[in-house]
Parts: structure tokens; sequence; C-alpha cells
């Protein structure tokens, strides 16, 4: 079993700029979106994630085997890039339809929805303190979504579309998700990202437009960059924070990404108005924002913070 190196204050350096980085990715793409669609603009991501990550893999001699797969690793590898492909490209098209900040938060269904599949494939245990944190965001949705409760319920407009998508994408980000759990057993976590973004990539290749890169302007062209990188330099820091910190201390970091994008989108839209619009909520939505982060990040504590009260109330006793 992993065990962290004990450097948690680089741990935890880490884990924030991964949720810096998560953060101001919508903003970024919402900018991109204008010219590109969303599957190119995916296939452009991935493409160029993977072939960074197999340039880096040739040259260090790491390129992954695909006999220790097997016939059901074949299957998982299959299932977790159209899961991965399906995610990036609804997120993109919810994007297109909310601002940042609401798809940033709506996304962090996906990780919830990871957890709770995981108690049935893989038998992990649900503690008392995951089923608070699920009830808290639940009620943060329920005080962000304040303004427009009705229309999500009642009628099927494009606010409403966008919200469903980003939700579909979280939905099938969770096959991604338990499919490349099991490949790890394979393959290292860099091994498993190359050879799902470059087939990821490959398959959306018959939709694909690479020409609309064309279209943007140079502002457009080093921000599409930008996302490009921003899924390796992000997934990077991210796979460090876990070598020196713990898993649920990460995970309950890069809970704050929605109020990265929160706090971004209000600046951005301050210094460049014309590009980028602020957020149509209200003090309400913005205090459901803040209980969505608090629950995310207790339902990621759960476990570690029963275990310390058992642990405390165990000394008591003795």
């Amino acid at each position: 079993m992993h065990i962290s190196s004990g450097r948690w204050m680089y741990g935890l350096l880490l884990a924030l700029i991964t949720s810096v980085l998560w953060g101001i990715l919508p903003i970024k793409l919402k900018e991109v979106l204008q010219v590109m669609d969303p599957v190119t603009v995916t296939w452009y991501r991935l493409a160029v994630a993977g072939s960074l990550l197999f340039a880096y893999l040739a040259a260090s001699r790491r390129l992954p085997r695909f006999r220790p797969l097997g016939r059901k690793g074949g299957w998982l590898l299959a299932l977790a890039i159209g899961g991965l492909t399906a995610n990036y490209v609804l997120y993109l098209v919810g994007l297109n339809l909310l601002s940042p900040g609401t798809t940033q938060l709506v996304i962090q269904v996906a990780p919830i929805l990871l957890l709770i599949s995981s108690l049935f494939v893989f038998r992990e245990r649900f503690s008392l303190g995951q089923a608070l944190g699920l009830m808290v965001m639940l009620l943060g949705f329920g005080l962000f979504f304040n303004q427009r409760l009705g229309e999500l319920l009642t009628s099927l407009t494009a606010y409403t579309t966008g919200v469903l998508t980003v939700l579909a994408a979280a939905f099938v980000w969770t096959f991604y998700g338990l499919a490349q759990k099991q490949l790890l057993t394979a393959w290292n976590s860099v091994q498993v990202m190359m050879v799902i973004y470059l087939a990821c990539a490959l398959l959306l290749t018959p939709w694909a437009q690479p020409m609309q890169v064309l279209e943007l302007s140079p502002l457009q062209g080093w921000l599409l960059l930008a996302c490009c990188l921003n899924t390796l330099v992000a997934y990077g820091a991210f796979a460090e924070a876990l070598a020196h910190w713990e898993a649920s201390r990460v995970s309950a970091t890069l809970a704050l990404t929605p109020l990265v994008t929160f706090v971004s989108v209000a600046l951005a839209s301050t210094w460049w108005p014309d590009r980028v619009l602020p957020e149509q909520v209200n003090w309400i939505a913005y205090a459901g924002a803040v209980v969505v982060v608090l629950g995310s990040a207790l339902t990621a504590l759960g476990p570690s913070l029963m275990a310390a009260m058992r642990a405390r109330k165990g000394r008591r006793l003795a």
C-alpha cells in the first residue's frame, strides 16, 4: 500500500495548483468555444496531451505493453476510452450553454457518483461522515439553483439542457473512473493516461475539424494551447500531490475548484468585460456554492474523520 512522504505542505501546494488550474480551465475553454466546436477542442486537448506523454514514455523506455491486460483488461480499456471521450465532449457542450461557474459546480457530482458506484463494484464502505457530506452537498445545490429551480423542474430550456448535459458528463466519467482504477493494476497512471488520451483522440478524428484552428485569433490560439497543456500540468501536480499527502486531504482541497472558478470569473469580468460575462446569480447561490464545496470536502474526509473520532473515543475509554 502506498504511504505518503509526509511532506504535507508540499502536497498542499501541489493540490492548490491543481485546483487553480482546473478552476480557470472553463474560462479559457469558453473563449475557444466561440470559434471551435466541442469535438474539435476535445480532439486537440487529447491529441496534444497524449502525444507529449507518448514522447516522455518513449524517451524513458516505459511504453506500456498490452499483453498483461488480457481480454478483461481490453474491455476495461474500451470502457475507459468511451467514458472519458463522452465526458470531455459532454462537458464542453454543457459549458457552451452554461456559465463557467455553474458548469464547474455541477461537475462536482462526478466524484460523488464514483464514490457511490464503488460501493457496489468494489464493495467499499460508506461512512456516516460521507453520508452527512452528501446531504450537505445536496443542500448546497438546492441553494445554488434557488433562482431557477422552477425552470429546472418544469421546462427544458437551454439552461436546463446545459445542466442535464453536464450531469451526463459526470455520469459517464464514473465509468471511466471505475475502469481506470482497475487498469492501474497492470499499468502505471502515466501509461494509462497516454493510451486513453491517444485512443480518445483517434476515436474523435472522424468528427474533428482541425482546420478550425486557423480561424482562432492569436489570443484564442494561445488559450487553446493553454487548455492542452493544462491537462498535463494539472494532472502531474495532482499525481505528485498524492505522493506527498493523503488522498482524502488532496480530494478535499480539490473541492475548492468551483470557488476558484467563481473568483476567477469575477476578476476576469472586471478586467475584460467585453470577453468574460459575470455570473448571473444572487448571494444565496454563492452561499450554496460554498455549501457544496464544504459537502464535497466532508465527503472526501469522512472516513478519516470518523476513524479519528473512534481513536479519540478509544483513548478516553482506555
